[in-house]
C-alpha cells in the first residue's frame, strides 16, 4: 500500500481523551473504585496463572487455555485502564498520536484473543462432554498448543491490518476522543480522509473475526444440549453446568456487553450506554473471570487451599 510508504500526513500530534462522564466531585471516588477493580483484576488472574502453574493436577487442555485467558484479561485491562486513572488523576487528558495507534493495536489484539479462546475454550467442553472416551486423543498436547497459537497469530494479523490502514488516515481537526481509550470507530469519526476501504475491512473481515467464534461456541454449547437430553437426569445435568457453567456466563457477559457498544450502538447525542458497554468488557469482565472461574470450580479452590497450607507449613 503506498499509504504505508509514505509519511503520515496527519497534523494532529495527540488526541484528548474526554474520559469517564463523571463530576468533578465524583472524581476521587471513580479513581479509587477503579484502581481497585484494576489491582484485583491483575491480582486475581496472576494467581489463576500461578495456581495453573504450580498444581500439577490443573496441567489439563481446558487450564492451559484458561491461563492464556487470565493473560489476556491482564493485558486488555492494562491497555486501558492505567491511562484512564492517570488522565483522572492529573487531569491530563491528552494521549500521543503514536500511543494512540498502539493503544488500539493492542486493545483489538487482546479483545480478538479473547474471543478466540473463549471459542476454544467452548471446543475443549464439547470434547469432555460429547467424545469423552476419545478426550485423551483429541484434545492432546500438540493440538492446544495450535490452537493457542492460531488464536495468537490470527488475533495480531486482525490487529495489524485495522492499525495499518488506520495510520493511513489524516486527521486534520478535531482532535477529542468522546471516551476513555483510543477507539477504532471513535478514531474514523475524526478523520478527514476517505473511510469506505477501512469501514469495509472492518465490516467483512472484523464481522467474520466476531461472527466465526461466536457460531463455533453455539454449536459447542448446541451439540452439547443436544448430548445431555438424549439420556436427561439431574445428575448429567448438574455435571455439565459445573463444568460448563463458568465458561457460559464469561461467554454471555462478554459478548453481551460487547453487542451493546458495536452492534447495538447508541446515538451520537448519547454516549454514556457506549461508554458503560466499554467498562464493562475492558474492566468489569476481566475482574469477574478469576471469581467465576476459581470460585465455581473445585480444582481451582482444592489448589489454593493446598498452596494455602503450604505457605503457613513453611511459615511455621
Amino acid at each position: 500500500m503506498s499509504c504505508m510508504r509514505r509519511e503520515n500526513r496527519s497534523s494532529v500530534s495527540e488526541f484528548l481523551l474526554l474520559g469517564l462522564p463523571i463530576r468533578p466531585e465524583q472524581r476521587g471516588v471513580v479513581f479509587a473504585l477503579f484502581l481497585g477493580v484494576y489491582l484485583t483484576t491483575v491480582l486475581g488472574n496472576l494467581l489463576i496463572i500461578l495456581l495453573i502453574r504450580l498444581d500439577s493436577r490443573l496441567h489439563t487442555p481446558m487450564y492451559f487455555f484458561l491461563s492464556h485467558l487470565a493473560f489476556s484479561d491482564i493485558s486488555l485491562s492494562s491497555i486501558t485502564v492505567p491511562k484512564m486513572l492517570v488522565n483522572m488523576l492529573t487531569q491530563q487528558k491528552s494521549i500521543p498520536y503514536v500511543g494512540c495507534i498502539s493503544q488500539i493495536y493492542f486493545f483489538i489484539l487482546f479483545a480478538c484473543l479473547d474471543n478466540f479462546l473463549l471459542a476454544v475454550m467452548a471446543y475443549d467442553r464439547y470434547v469432555a462432554i460429547c467424545q469423552p472416551l476419545l478426550y485423551t486423543t483429541v484434545m492432546r498436547e500438540g493440538l492446544c498448543i495450535l490452537l493457542v497459537a492460531g488464536s495468537w497469530f490470527f488475533s495480531c494479523v486482525h490487529a495489524l491490518l485495522h492499525t495499518l490502514l488506520l495510520s493511513c488516515l489524516s486527521f486534520c481537526a478535531d482532535n477529542t476522543i468522546p471516551h476513555f481509550f483510543c477507539d477504532l470507530t471513535a478514531l474514523l469519526k475524526l478523520t478527514c480522509s476517505d473511510t469506505s476501504l477501512n469501514e469495509l475491512v472492518l465490516f467483512i473481515e472484523g464481522g467474520m473475526i466476531a461472527f466465526l467464534p461466536m457460531s463455533a461456541i453455539l454449536g459447542s454449547y448446541i451439540c452439547i444440549g443436544a448430548t445431555i437430553l438424549r439420556v436427561p437426569s439431574i445428575k448429567r445435568i448438574c455435571k455439565a453446568l459445573s463444568t460448563c457453567g463458568s465458561h457460559l456466563f464469561v461467554v454471555f457477559l462478554y459478548y453481551g456487553t460487547l453487542a451493546m457498544s458495536y452492534f447495538f450502538p447508541s446515538s451520537n447525542n448519547s454516549k454514556v450506554k457506549d461508554i458503560i458497554a466499554s467498562v464493562m468488557y475492558t474492566v468489569v469482565t476481566p475482574m469477574l473471570n478469576p471469581f467465576t472461574y476459581s470460585l465455581r470450580n473445585r480444582d481451582m479452590k482444592l489448589a489454593l487451599g493446598i498452596i494455602y497450607r503450604n505457605r503457613i507449613s513453611f511459615a511455621k
